[in-house]
């Protein structure tokens, strides 16, 4: 793990909620932050140097919900709602991959996200060949949590993802002994129930009864009004009263989207501190709905950010995701109902603290570890920069992104990653996908694309 100089920083933007500003030099030692700020003058032997003039450095982003075994399935599953979207599309794609498809869909996913300045990740992987996804992971140096998806019922289920019970609840065990904690503590396993829909409530009691506190829970809910009529016809119950009923609910359990809540909702999400994840691309693709994010907060709920999969979205830019969070509060509640603060700090600080690494990462403070970012905000579409967190949230791109470091090790630099080769990873992913594809007919893959929809008629505009 070499020493890491970034140098002469044109803001360093310490972290949320804040956001407190400096500028200079950036000293990383032995994977962590040692000095902020100032000149240091000339490196000491051994240091290695990264210019960071004209650059503004803050914490590298954090995203709580990613499906990475999703990627290579990017444009198969347009145009269509949540559970056709789902049973017609994702499961039969899923069912088909073998640990190859799914490292070659793993790190094509992490390729695109180290470039864009994502450092940390939620993931929700398939039900098997788990196992590929955590070996890219230790790989590719990202910061990771990340649990293969459980589901041993629920309607169109493909043979191919179907599990027992105990099968899925020792498979997941397993991986979680072997890989928590991994990769000096970079990785971290979460238990992935897929949804209400697909799990039984047995299976949802004894991944509460495993978890114990130790471990994440991670899961989907109410995200569709379809899906969440169906749980209320199936369980007598709304998702969230469902799943707190199981006790599935608390401070180690993320729920992504949690669109269809009710007040009732919202105040069990807020006493058991759970927290939600804001997914707000795949939401208005997928025709869910928009995430009321200051209700939640004025209830006292948790809310991060997430891009969920590339086949809802179709990109895992998080500069994108808090864009549109900010544009779709503003819709919701009005004008800087949820600042740019506030977001800013939901995809760094609030994820990280979500994940249980509070006190690793999410602001520059000198003995934090060093997950850093460093974006050109001198570009056309962000000068002049009135204020560099407005700037990073309203106007900075994915493609803004020069540096980043995870733990200290530079991942990227001058935009270019360091141990991904670009063009390998995209050859094994188009041909991960060639194979899938063929694959997955055998699972109920619908590969019909949707209707064009017909051109007005001459008569209508005359």
């Amino acid at each position: 793990m070499s020493d890491v100089l970034l140098r002469g920083a044109t803001r360093i933007l310490i972290g949320g909620p804040e956001w407190d500003e400096t500028s200079g030099d950036l000293l990383v030692r032995e994977g962590r932050i040692r000095h902020v700020g100032g000149d240091l003058g000339e490196p000491v032997e051994g240091v290695r140097v990264l210019d960071a003039s004209g650059l503004t450095l803050l914490p590298g982003l954090v995203q709580t919900h990613v499906h990475l075994c999703q990627t290579i399935f990017r444009g198969h599953a347009e145009e269509l709602s949540l559970l056709p979207w789902l049973h017609d599309r994702i499961w039969p794609l899923e069912a088909a991959h073998d640990s190859e498809s799914l490292r070659a869909s793993a790190r094509l996913s992490v390729l695109e996200l180290l470039l864009s300045g994502t450092t940390t990740i939620l993931d929700m992987g398939t039900t098997h060949h788990h196992t590929a996804v955590f070996e890219t992971l230790e790989e590719t140096g990202i910061r990771a949590a990340s649990g293969k998806a459980m589901m041993d019922e629920g309607e169109g289920v493909p043979v191919g993802l179907l599990e027992t019970t105990l099968d899925s609840l020792r498979d997941s065990f397993d991986l979680a002994e072997r890989w928590d904690g991994g990769a000096n503590g970079r990785l971290r396993y979460a238990f992935a129930p897929r949804f209400v829909l697909s799990c039984s409530d047995e299976l949802l009691r004894d991944v509460v009864a495993m978890a114990k506190g130790k471990y994440l829970l991670h899961t989907h809910a109410s995200e569709n009004r379809d899906e969440t009529r169906r749980v209320i016809e199936l369980k007598g119950r709304r998702n969230v009263e469902h799943l707190d009923h199981l006790g599935f609910l608390g401070p180690g359990t993320l729920v992504a989207h949690g669109i269809w809540v009710d007040e009732e909702e919202v105040a069990r999400l807020a006493r058991s501190g759970t927290h939600v994840v804001h997914c707000p691309h795949t939401n208005l693709k997928l025709g869910s709905g928009i995430c009321e994010v200051r209700r939640l907060l004025d209830a006292g709920v948790d809310v991060t950010i997430g891009c969920d999969g590339a086949p809802a979205n179709n990109r895992l830019d998080a500069f994108a995701e808090m864009r549109t969070a900010a544009l779709l509060a503003s819709v919701k509640a009005g004008p800087g109902s949820v600042t740019a603060r506030q977001i800013l700090t939901m995809a760094t600080r609030r994820g990280a603290e979500a994940l249980g690494w509070a006190d690793r990462i999410g602001r520059l403070d000198a003995g934090t570890e060093a997950d850093v970012i460093a974006v050109d905000l001198d570009t056309p579409h962000s000068t002049p920069v009135a204020d560099p967190v407005t700037a990073l949230v309203y106007s900075a791109r994915a493609s803004d992104v020069r540096h980043v470091l995870v733990q200290g090790e530079v991942l990227v630099e001058n935009a270019a990653p360091v141990r991904l080769d670009p063009a390998g990873v995209l050859e094994d992913a188009r041909e991960a996908e060639r194979r899938t594809l063929e694959r997955a007919v055998e699972h109920g893959f619908a590969a019909t694309r949707p209707p064009v929809a017909e051109s007005p008629s001459p008569e209508v505009f005359p």
